[in-house]
């Protein structure tokens, strides 16, 4: 069967590898469209942590069950949830599996979905019925987004800004206001601006290279957000994102990025600001997307933008890697 493999930064190639022999504990997903998002754009350009080469990538996936196995049907449709935890460890009896010490994400740690079939962990696998294979592939995204305002304890009627508004700051802003709260996004890319506005009908846009804090102190009256995530996976933006945070609020850090970020102690402390990290999405978070995108609370067809077919990755991935290209989510269909 054939699989597209990244080799190394920049250089795609198209191979063949033998098709899964299944354990006791997995079930063998058939390939239908795979999402693509930053992990792998920055593990295309080299700038992915906890990442090496070569790597089959690919972990928003949709798929069917290949074959009768592990009390599921041929041809049910399913998302993976990629994060192979261990059960086993003090985090995961906790229920906190998404940041399991063990863990192995699929097309990060270990081959993802860039393949016609994939062997996956029966436990990783959750029925979608009643979605298109296209809405399917967007729940791993959007369940990032969930994640983080779950953890995030906000409030019907706080304020929430959501600095970058890519497809995973559009995740949270979607979750933000399934909670009931007020939204401000900000960007400093005035077309994800406009986005945000017309197609995701946020409160507020504030563009984050134009006096920033008084925009957000404007339309808070003073009192500054009550929850800052952060989706840009910009150092700088996340240091200037502790001014953006009120008093006894919160800063979600929801982006990784390579190296140190640092803050004003003073500040933080003046503000008993809460910090919090937020990695992944659980079970859960897959679940509440699923139902969002079933109560039609969000529409994809406007966040799908790009589409290709499989064999069409090695030559369309550079482009679309490039800001200019204007992708907001890509799709890849097998």
């Amino acid at each position: 069967m054939k699989a597209i493999i990244c080799e190394k930064p920049g250089n795609f190639e198209t191979i063949e590898v033998p098709e899964p022999t299944p354990s006791e504990s997995e079930v063998i997903l058939r390939i239908r469209k795979i999402g693509i998002c930053g992990t792998d754009y920055h593990a295309y350009k080299g700038n992915q942590p906890f990442f090496s080469y070569p790597r089959i990538l690919g972990h928003e996936i949709s798929a069917e069950i290949a074959e009768d196995m592990a009390g599921f049907k041929a041809g049910e449709p399913v998302v993976p949830v990629p994060y192979l935890h261990c059960s086993q460890c003090k985090t995961c009896k906790e229920g906190k599996t998404n940041c399991c010490p063990n863990i192995k994400t699929m097309g990060v740690h270990i081959d993802g979905g860039m393949r016609e079939l994939m062997p996956v962990p029966a436990m990783n696998v959750i029925r979608a019925d009643g979605l298109t294979h296209e809405q399917i592939a967007t729940v791993e995204c959007l369940a990032i987004g969930a994640h983080a305002v779950r953890r995030s304890s906000l409030k019907e009627g706080q304020w929430v800004a959501v600095a970058g508004t890519g497809p995973i700051g559009i995740g949270i802003l979607h979750f933000a206001q399934i909670a009931g709260a007020k939204t401000i996004a900000m960007d400093v890319n005035d077309e994800r601006l406009e986005y945000c506005k017309n197609v995701i009908g946020v409160d507020h846009c504030v563009n984050a290279l134009e006096e920033p804090i008084n925009a957000l102190k404007e339309i808070t009256d003073g009192n500054l957000p009550d929850s800052v995530f952060d989706a840009t996976g910009s150092p700088a933006a996340i240091e200037n994102a502790f001014e953006y945070v009120g008093h006894g609020g919160r800063l979600i850090l929801v982006s990784i990025v390579k190296g140190k970020i640092s803050f004003e102690d003073p500040l933080f402390h003046a503000r008993e600001m809460t910090l919090l990290s937020s990695r992944n999405a659980t079970h859960e978070d897959f679940s509440n997307v699923m139902e969002a995108l079933r109560n039609n609370h969000i529409d994809i067809n406007p966040f799908v933008t790009h589409r290709c077919n499989f064999e069409e990755v090695p030559e369309i991935f550079e482009s679309w890697s490039d800001p200019s290209s204007r992708v907001i989510k890509g799709m890849v269909s097998l």
